[in-house]
């Protein structure tokens, strides 16, 4: 799919989700924001990830960074500072743990990257724990539904935009090059590291903005809420059926992704990660290259 019609769709899609205040119940508006919240870290995660062919498992991480600047914060700086703040302070953690860890690739990146989400998780809880002698932060000053809804959708529309346009910048071509080989890359005069860790760094900001974003949702937060794994895995899974190489397939894929999870969860609620689990594996089996993958076949075959 190409970049015009990536930005017809998102632009047609940020307009539908724009109007969805006015159009759904509480309920509706609720997995509306899911959806959206899922769209922006899948379409984040996509930007790195699917171009380097690098498997990231640190969303978690920065989205529960994010989340914690904001019950720290919020009280004092502002509900949008707050936003802002944690998508600086995920990207600032990002280039640190970005310039130890980006040389490694495949399991091992994956390994030391879902560690680094324990690892933040378990800091913050001693922190809280020895220093504040909580387990969890009680956000009092929460700002209305619809002003956290349109945050996150402006985040997203933010990530989407970004992502296009790394995709059509110098930095996406390098992105490209290294997925595709990384030290023919460095040798036609790439600089692979500063590629990466920019990159990296990028698509952590919006993963810890949609976090701080997101933080007041929920009234109360503690470290294994926001660091959750199963929030990584879902983004990681999103991307990957949808096509990590592609802008719109994450989108659809997220939307699709949300309603199969809800739906599952209220008429499975024991065993709907084991069915969730099947049919992933099966579209992994399958259809390797996500949903995108069947319109490349489609317009390859017209």
């Amino acid at each position: 799919m190409n970049t015009r019609q990536a930005i017809v769709g998102a632009v047609a899609v940020v307009i539908a989700m724009a109007l969805m205040p006015w159009l759904l119940p509480d309920f509706g508006l609720s997995l509306a924001l899911t959806c959206l919240m899922y769209a922006g870290l899948a379409v984040s995660w996509a930007m790195f990830c699917g171009a380097t062919n690098y498997l990231s498992l640190a969303t978690a991480a920065f989205f529960g960074l994010g989340a914690y600047v904001t019950a720290w914060g919020v009280g004092t700086l502002g509900y949008f500072p707050s936003v802002l703040l944690g998508g600086l302070a995920a990207a600032l953690f990002a280039v640190l743990v970005g310039a130890a860890v980006l040389h490694l690739r495949g399991a091992y990146f994956a390994v030391i990257t879902f560690g680094l989400g324990e690892l933040v998780r378990h800091a913050i809880t001693y922190y809280e724990k020895t220093y504040e002698r909580t387990v969890g932060r009680i956000i009092m000053e929460a700002p209305e539904s619809i002003t956290v809804y349109f945050t996150v959708l402006v985040i997203a529309a933010l990530a989407v935009a970004t992502a296009i346009a790394v995709r059509r910048s110098r930095l996406g071509l390098a992105l490209r090059g290294i997925g595709a080989d990384e030290g023919r890359a460095q040798t036609l005069g790439v600089n692979t590291r500063k590629a990466k860790i920019a990159a990296f760094a990028l698509s952590a900001f919006f993963a810890g903005a949609l976090g701080a974003a997101m933080a007041v949702r929920w009234t109360y937060i503690d470290p294994p809420m926001v660091f959750n794994p199963f929030i990584g895995f879902q983004t990681v899974l999103i991307a990957m059926v949808g096509g990590a190489h592609t802008i719109l397939g994450p989108l659809v894929s997220s939307v699709l992704f949300s309603l199969l999870t809800e739906f599952l969860r209220l008429q499975f609620p024991y065993v709907f990660l084991i069915v969730l689990g099947g049919l992933l594996i099966i579209l992994v089996l399958y259809l390797p290259g996500g949903l995108a993958s069947l319109f490349e076949r489609r317009r390859a075959n017209a």
